[in-house]
């Protein structure tokens, strides 16, 4: 009983050391592991299966907006990096470059790619020629190296895997309701699939990419309060397209430059899933992210017919990812493990519930468990998995909710950010000064600009000038 124990006293209490106890949980869940190229991980099987799952729903999602997958090069030539100059300052601290091609220098210094923005100009440039090629809906996933002094498996890393989407329009409005739209398909993911509630928004020009006329946001708040910048979606104008000379000729055949989008998501969103709806035992996975979605414990496995009922179950739930855990641990030990990863269902089955023609089913998110019959079975767990989904999503909304605060002025905007850890709307006059002030005051940021804006008053919660904006704001990783 000790050693069962024992997995989970290896994990620090959330609420006790909340760094450490996400630490644990992603080194005991076998999630991922430190490589020895400082600041980059090694994505594990189980880590790996979970972006697998994300990978897939959100490729599915983008598809059917009409988005087609490409490959471009890891490599960026400094001289098509410096193209466009806001885009080359934001990201120049944390460029990782190339000098030497084996053991000659290279004539021209190439960057490891911080993001494709300038890839796919150049390639557009070449490629558009007329109205007829617009729009260009591409998207690419692959991996981005960006120099990060400060690191955290899989919520900041010098290395991480990503998708970014980069399409070209015609006009203004079409790269405006593009921007939106992708916004949104990430939205709906996160809630309807990874079960974490968002606010949707726009960044502050303070926040907004480098070079973009405008980034859009989807927000989450972590269990500690902290928030997280989940995916972003942003409008290009025609800023890059002047820079490259994308044109194309109108069908009134005057020459035209194209607007643009890009728009990303990454394997932060792992991270996420763990600080949002984990707990003191490990994982807790929403059901359609989850790589397992039920395990079946056999119980006193070595009686004859244990092994072969647990594996006739797994046949019978066929329909979903499960597994049939036949290990030489202990029932007790494998409880503990199917809780460490997460696995949203447990089925446990003995000689007892064989003679009953029953088993015994167990939740991960309540440990709550239920007696069902054999034949119901299929059918119970199809319930019990959407009733994990929906019950998750809900959960993380009340937090999220009962963790966002309303300040109408300084002092009671700073005394809240120092005391209760999550959002604080307030209110703002569209000047940088006041939000340099709050970020040096409390370390909070402005993390979005609402599409659903409060009137909380009508005075700047900084310098009491006239509002023009409500804003959430909060510290975030």
């Amino acid at each position: 009983m000790a050693s069962e124990k024992k997995l989970v006293e290896a994990i620090t209490s959330m609420d006790v050391d909340f760094a450490q106890w996400y630490t644990d949980v992603v080194k005991k869940a076998e999630l991922c592991d430190y490589a020895s190229v400082r600041g980059c991980m090694v994505i594990k099987p189980a880590g790996y299966a979970i972006w697998e799952n994300i990978q897939k729903e959100l490729d599915r999602r983008f598809k059917e907006t009409g988005v087609e997958n490409v490959y471009m090069p890891m490599f960026i030539p400094e001289g098509l990096l410096q193209k466009e100059k806001d885009h080359v300052e934001g990201f120049a601290p944390e460029v990782a470059w190339v000098t030497h091609g084996g053991l000659e220098e290279l004539q021209e210094r190439m960057c490891v790619r911080p993001t494709s923005e300038t890839l796919f100009c150049d390639f557009y440039a070449k490629d558009i020629h007329s109205y007829r090629d617009l729009p260009k809906l591409y998207n690419q996933w692959c991996s981005v190296v960006r120099w990060e002094k400060t690191t955290r498996p899989f919520l900041r890393s010098r290395e991480f895997l990503w998708q970014e989407g980069h399409t070209a329009h015609a006009t203004a409005q079409e790269a405006q309701e593009r921007t939106i739209q992708m916004l949104n398909v990430y939205a709906d993911f996160c809630e309807e699939v990874l079960a974490i509630p968002v606010i949707r928004g726009q960044k502050t020009d303070k926040e907004k990419f480098a070079g973009a006329e405008a980034t859009y946001t989807i927000e989450s708040l972590m269990h500690d309060g902290k928030a997280l910048q989940s995916g972003t979606s942003h409008n290009f104008g025609d800023g890059f397209a002047k820079a490259f000379g994308i044109q194309y000729a109108a069908k009134d055949n005057s020459l035209q430059y194209v607007h643009q989008t890009s728009w990303g998501m990454t394997t932060r969103m792992i991270g996420a899933i763990i600080m949002v709806h984990g707990d003191d035992n490990g994982l807790v996975l929403p059901p359609r992210v989850a790589p397992t979605q039920v395990v079946i414990v056999p119980i006193q496995q070595k009686k004859e017919g244990v092994l072969d009922k647990a594996f006739e179950l797994r046949d019978m739930l066929s329909g979903f990812r499960v597994k049939v855990d036949d290990s030489d641990k202990s029932p007790g030990w494998k409880f503990s493990e199917s809780e460490m990863r997460g696995i949203p269902v447990r089925v446990e089955i003995g000689p007892r519930d064989m003679e009953n023609g029953q088993a015994v089913l167990v939740r991960r998110d309540t440990h709550e468990k239920m007696t069902v019959a054999i034949e119901e079975l299929a059918d119970r767990v199809g319930e019990l998995l959407e009733q994990i989904q929906k019950d998750m999503l809900e959960r993380a909304r009340t937090h999220r909710d009962a963790h966002t605060y309303v300040a109408e002025d300084l002092d009671s905007f700073v005394k809240t950010v120092n005391e209760k850890p999550g959002f604080v709307k307030a209110m703002w006059c569209g000047c940088q000064e006041c939000e340099d002030k709050i970020k040096e005051l409390t370390s909070a940021t402005s993390r979005c600009m609402p599409f659903e804006q409060e009137q909380i008053s009508d005075k700047c919660v900084c310098c009491g000038k006239p509002a023009v904006k409500m804003v959430y704001w909060g510290k975030a990783y």
